[in-house]
């Protein structure tokens, strides 16, 4: 019998019982590493984001928003 988890399930099973320790040297592995682990760190920010209130939401896309304004976008492959 197979057992077939989605995405988000997949990814909070992988890092459930995981030190501080772990979770960051999953996260620091995965910025800047192969796309494969985008899709992860989307879910463990999706967890962040619906833990925080409204100020601490404003703060973030805030500081995306000010971090946007200093990089300069690759091409996009045709």
């Amino acid at each position: 019998m197979s057992i077939l988890l989605d995405l988000r399930q997949a990814v909070i099973h992988k890092v459930h019982n995981q030190d501080e320790e772990e979770l960051r040297s999953m996260i620091e592995g995965s910025v800047d590493g192969p796309e494969a682990a985008l899709p992860g760190l989307g879910v463990m920010f999706e967890m962040m984001w619906k833990d925080m209130n409204a100020s601490q939401q404003n703060s973030l896309v805030s500081s995306l928003h000010d971090h946007l304004k200093t990089v300069t976008p690759g091409k996009l492959q045709e």
